[in-house]
């Protein structure tokens, strides 16, 4: 998906709360699909139909539905309406512009966050947004529809019963899928990292014009990167708080542990970007010190014919009575004269370690 297409202007001159997705195209069929379980029971099956999340609402197990494709509105507006979701609420789910975030609605947490994932073939970061409404027994999660997501591993704890994932609340399920999500972001800096040490290496033995290119877009990979973590630091550090009754105290220290990864993503994010400010530095470095590697050659080489272009000048100028001219030998000794000179001249550039 591309990461600047997504455009604004789709909504410009619209009333708040018109549901107008914002992505670049629709991404296929929105599907749904339900996971309800607590300590003792698990179920998990695909929804066909909006009415259905009306029966699990009421239950007291925890419910987590997630929702790949928000470029439907209809589907959208009865999700709000069946869980109470405010219409604002609802248009910021089909606004895959957002910036992360979170909101208390009372009754509900209104999370959004990016999900990167890394494109090997093009070595492009690709986004994704996800936002989660956090209830008191029921999560969705809303997905654009990119193929694939990072929360396999949560879905087979969910499965196998194992940790505490089945024991604990919606919000360590939360908990559990922003986790996953700044993993992912580790695994975007350990690529990246690997480009820039290899692109080190190059730039050392072969600097080249393509590896300024490398450079740059590496370089606004990781400021696409830093957008979306920098935000999420304060995601993060909101929910860390407990400032809603929505978040237990037990899922507290769990939420702290990713505040601290996100701070670490940080400083990884702004130690690759000054790595890679250096070696910007250290091109142009060597590109400069390889011109002046050049002039200082055809420096020296200009400063050895300058005698030998002056004698030649001089010996060249049409007087009638210049004695060296008749002179038998005149020639051989111009030329013993100018190679005696330059290479006087070399031995000595060459002692001075000029050469």
């Amino acid at each position: 998906m591309a990461r600047i297409s997504k455009r604004r202007t789709k909504k410009v001159g619209l009333p708040a709360g018109s549901l107008v997705y914002t992505g670049e195209q629709a991404l296929g069929k929105v599907e749904v699909t339900l996971i309800d379980y607590d300590e003792q029971t698990f179920e998990e099956r695909p929804l066909h139909s909006v009415d259905e999340c009306a029966i699990y609402k009421a239950k007291p197990t925890a419910t987590w539905i997630n929702v790949d494709g928000v470029h439907n509105p209809p589907m959208l507006e009865k999700i709000g309406e069946c869980f109470g979701l405010h219409r604002l609420v609802t248009e910021d789910l089909m606004s895959v512009v957002q910036r992360p975030k979170v909101e208390d609605h009372s009754e509900y947490l209104f999370v959004v966050l990016k999900m990167l994932t890394y494109d090997e073939k093009d070595g492009r970061i690709v986004p994704e947004q996800v936002s989660l409404i956090v209830g008191d027994n029921f999560l969705l999660s809303f997905q654009e529809g990119v193929k694939g997501d990072v929360f396999p591993l949560i879905r087979d704890r969910l499965r196998a019963g194992r940790g505490k994932i089945r024991k604990m609340g919606v919000d360590y399920l939360a908990y559990s899928l922003l986790d996953a999500l700044v993993d992912g972001y580790f695994v975007i800096l350990e690529k990246l990292g690997e480009r820039i040490d290899l692109l080190e290496e190059e730039l050392i033995a072969r600097p080249g014009r393509t590896v300024v290119g490398q450079i740059y877009q590496l370089k606004r990979e990781l400021l696409f990167l830093h957008k979306a973590v920098w935000p999420l630091r304060e995601v993060v550090s909101s929910l860390v708080r407990r400032e809603s009754p929505l978040i237990r105290e037990a899922t507290a220290p769990y939420l702290r542990d990713v505040y601290d990864h996100v701070v670490q993503a940080i400083d990884s994010v702004e130690i690759y970007r000054d790595m890679l400010s250096t070696m910007l530095d250290l091109y142009l470095s060597s590109v400069s010190n390889r011109m002046n590697e050049i002039m200082k050659v055809l420096t020296i080489i200009a400063t050895i014919f300058m005698p030998l272009t002056f004698l030649a000048g001089v010996y060249g100028m049409n007087f009638k009575h210049m004695p060296e001219l008749e002179w038998k030998y005149g020639y051989l000794f111009a030329w013993v004269i100018m190679a005696g000179i330059g290479i006087a001249m070399g031995f000595y550039f060459k002692r001075k370690k000029w050469m």
